[in-house]
């Protein structure tokens, strides 16, 4: 993963901001209820001290009953402000959180609209849609308590100053001092900080690649390999925790320290001048009683600059994703309904000018004679390749890609790969996400989906595990065969859709796509023959061009090299 910062700009603090602006009646609200918390917290060592001087003077039962009702609704105050402040801002957080969350995942989604995102893979992006996003989310609470502990400081600063101005001006002076040590230590947090969340994405994509790739592994006997890998990058990542957590400690530490020091000298000084004769007991006692409290929104205080170092430490990690400028700006048109896909001219990858015609109701097969061709051709339909990328033209129901949008071109065409995702969930689920499809049973009879269905007890609400794991192969396949045919759109792109099932079933599997999209637009990119067959027409991709045009049947009998390729 890249981290210099030339590359491109990362505006973690125009996240912040952001954050911050959508919240801002919320932040007042809970700026105000902590402040009248912490206000009303201060205020109880305060109405201690004048209870003890007036009830030492009054001697009154009257006095007493004053001081115990003004006592109850201190209490009740910092209850309820507490309470009621808390509220809000976890909602406000929670719901910021949330936006972020869905924000990053829709960059995630939209592939076409970003650039490479510096390298991050899958599991890097899932830890900087989770974890970052909820410590982003932190700072719409963690200003509002710098507030309201700023208003604690202040209160009883000028408590003090009332009673001694040296009193008043030690928690100022004292409060400056610590807020200075501790703004130098946040900074190293901020770094250490975003190092570890670095680190601990790379573990997090390690280990998404390895349950991909598990099976594979298994196969050849690299696991052992693989593990040993992820066991150094999760090395590096434990390594780095622990430096957080040394930094983290030394910073509460300190804070906790300097905090005591600050309050004992308060109630030295208080006790100094109380021998003196400079202030009164019940001073004295509000002093003492205010140094005591005073630690709460002082520890508070000194914490928030560390929270404001690690917001920022994952904002700017989700400036990663969310400020990658877009490949292109997709267009405000809509392809016709029904219509035909031209492919005019495009060079991309081993493409070389690759120029063919597919009409609507027409279906058509792409025998490649290369299999990276085939992966460059289905890049470039599934707009994973924006138009930008790759010269040439593609129409779709007489439009070109690059004037239609992202959503508007996978309504109407639906590129399915050779190795679509199976999600946990059941079969139907999987089949039709949305649950509302009108073709479900068809599209589960023309893949041959029917035996695996007849074979559980569920039928189509069998539990399908994450990635299909207690699935074949041939299930997998067939399952994802049947998600794309239940779609049911305009056109239809499908990227070997058979390698995995037996000669028999896939015979069947293609006169049942040839019925079930009779007079919709179908492309098979195959070397089957069962679905070559099938088709209208076969065109042949060899070195990134057609070369042939025909039916298989024909291109069989007169064509040596593509008998050699397609036969089995």
């Amino acid at each position: 993963m890249m981290t210099t910062d030339t590359q491109r700009p990362r505006p973690g603090a125009a996240i912040l901001r952001t954050a911050l602006r959508r919240n801002i009646g919320a932040m007042i609200a809970g700026t105000v209820l902590m402040g009248l918390y912490q206000a009303a917290e201060t205020a109880f060592p305060i109405a201690l001290g004048l209870i003890v001087e007036h009830t030492m003077q009054d001697r009154s039962l009257g006095s007493l009953g004053v001081s115990i009702g003004s006592l109850a609704v201190i209490i009740t105050t910092v209850s309820l402000s507490w309470r009621f402040g808390m509220r809000v801002l976890q909602k406000a957080n929670t719901t910021e959180a949330h936006r972020w969350r869905v924000q990053v995942a829709a960059c995630g989604l939209q592939p076409v609209a970003r650039d490479d995102v510096d390298g991050l893979k899958s599991g890097e992006i899932l830890t900087i849609a989770t974890e970052d996003a909820d410590q982003t989310a932190d700072i719409i609470e963690v200003v509002p308590l710098l507030v309201s502990s700023l208003v604690a400081v202040v209160v009883a600063a000028v408590a003090l100053s009332l009673a001694d101005i040296r009193l008043g001006l030690l928690v100022i002076v004292g409060t400056v001092g610590i807020l200075s040590i501790l703004a130098v230590m946040s900074k190293r947090i901020g770094s250490s900080t975003q190092e570890q969340q670095a680190k601990v994405a790379r573990a997090g994509a390690k280990v998404a690649d390895l349950i991909i790739g598990l099976r594979p592994l298994h196969g050849f006997g690299g696991n052992h390999a693989a593990f040993g890998s992820y066991r150094r990058v999760s090395t590096d990542a434990k390594r780095q925790a622990i430096t957080v957590a040394r930094v983290n400690g030394a910073y509460a530490g300190t804070a906790l320290a300097l905090n005591a020091v600050l309050a004992a000298a308060v109630s030295l000084t208080a006790g100094w001048l109380a021998f003196e004769g400079r202030i009164s007991i019940g001073e004295l006692v509000m002093a003492v009683g205010l140094a005591q409290f005073i630690m709460e929104p002082l520890k508070m205080f000194s914490e928030m600059p560390k929270y404001v170092m690690i917001a920022r430490a994952s904002a700017e990690r989700m400036a990663l994703v969310l400020s990658a400028p877009p490949v292109t700006v997709p267009g405000p048109e809509r392809p016709a309904p029904g219509g035909d896909l031209e492919v005019d001219g495009v060079r991309h990858g081993t493409l070389r000018g690759l120029k063919f015609t597919v009409a609507a109701g027409e279906f058509v097969a792409i025998a490649p004679y290369q299999p990276r061709a085939a992966a460059d051709l289905v890049a470039v339909l599934a707009v994973n390749a924006a138009p930008p990328a790759y010269e040439g033209v593609v129409r779709l129901g007489g439009q070109e890609l690059a004037d239609l949008s992202v959503e508007a071109v996978r309504e109407h065409m639906l590129v399915n790969p050779y190795d679509a995702e199976i999600f946990g969930g059941t079969l139907r689920t999987n089949i039709d996400p949305s649950g509302s499809s009108r073709t479900l049973p068809e599209a589960v009879e023309a893949s041959m989906l029917t035996d695996v269905v007849a074979l559980h007890r569920d039928g189509l609400d069998y539990a399908v595990r994450d990635r299909g794991a207690n699935l074949s192969g041939g299930q997998r396949q067939r399952l994802s065969l049947a998600r794309a045919l239940a779609a049911d759109t305009d056109v239809l792109v499908l990227h070997n859709p058979t390698t995995a099932v037996d000669a028999v079933t896939e015979q069947l599997i293609a006169r049942n796509i040839a019925k079930l999209r009779r007079g919709r637009t179908t492309l098979v990119i195959t070397s089957s023959p069962a679905l070559l067959d099938a088709a209208d027409r076969v065109l042949v991709l060899d070195e990134g061009v057609i070369t042939a045009e025909d039916t298989h049947r024909n291109l069989l009998a007169g064509d040596e090299e593509y008998c050699l390729a397609v036969a089995r």
